[in-house]
């Protein structure tokens, strides 16, 4: 075994670690309404559940030189979002909302995507996606960093609308395989759904 301090490690040498080992990682893809009206979308792997009572997911979004990025400025002044689950056939879409435009351009136009209306919320979602959750703000935590400037916001969300396609939603279960999620690895390696299994959970 090697052991390292991380703390003699840039930030770099910190990240690549990090995403090299916690693998793999879902991706979310999230859009977001600017105050002035353009929708912004960005997919992001810092993506987890946090609770399901009630349905809590988190997104973490790094910042840029201590600046927040569109996704956080906008869903911390809005106060909502839609995650989008990321698969094989819109992750080439998802992966082109990364492009770093400037706040007054939109992710969606530049790309080409199609937008829906949401049900809860004024935030749009995408068609592309064959699951969409609306959520709403319930905490917005700047964490990290060094100097009182945080490195990251960690936005948590509850979910207040789940969309589902019919392909993927049956007898009240997300079909994994007809989903064909994708998840993140290291660098810009992706991976798909693979061979699954189950294990029983122990029982007294």
């Amino acid at each position: 075994m090697i052991t390292i301090d991380s703390v003699t490690l840039t930030d770099r040498e910190n990240y690549k670690l990090l995403t090299g080992s916690i693998i793999p990682r879902p991706v979310a893809w999230v859009t977001t309404l600017s105050s002035t009206g353009v929708v912004n979308a960005a997919p992001f792997s810092y993506f987890s559940i946090v609770s399901s009572d009630p349905p809590l997911i988190s997104v973490s979004v790094q910042r840029v030189q201590g600046v927040s990025k569109d996704t956080a400025r906008n869903a911390i002044e809005r106060g909502e979002w839609v995650v989008h689950i990321t698969d094989e056939d819109n992750v080439e879409a998802a992966n082109r909302t990364a492009a770093p435009l400037q706040p007054d351009e939109s992710e969606v136009e530049a790309v080409g995507l199609e937008t829906i209306a949401s049900s809860a919320i004024q935030v749009p979602g995408l068609k592309q996606a064959k699951i969409r959750m609306e959520c709403v703000l319930d905490q917005a935590i700047p964490l990290g960093g060094k100097s009182g400037q945080p490195a990251c916001d960690l936005l948590i969300g509850r979910v207040v609308q789940y969309h589902l396609s019919t392909d993927v939603y049956q007898n009240t279960y997300i079909q994994a395989k007809a989903l064909a999620p994708v998840s993140r690895l290291a660098g810009n390696a992706y991976a798909k759904l693979g061979e699954t299994f189950s294990l029983d959970r122990p029982v007294k």
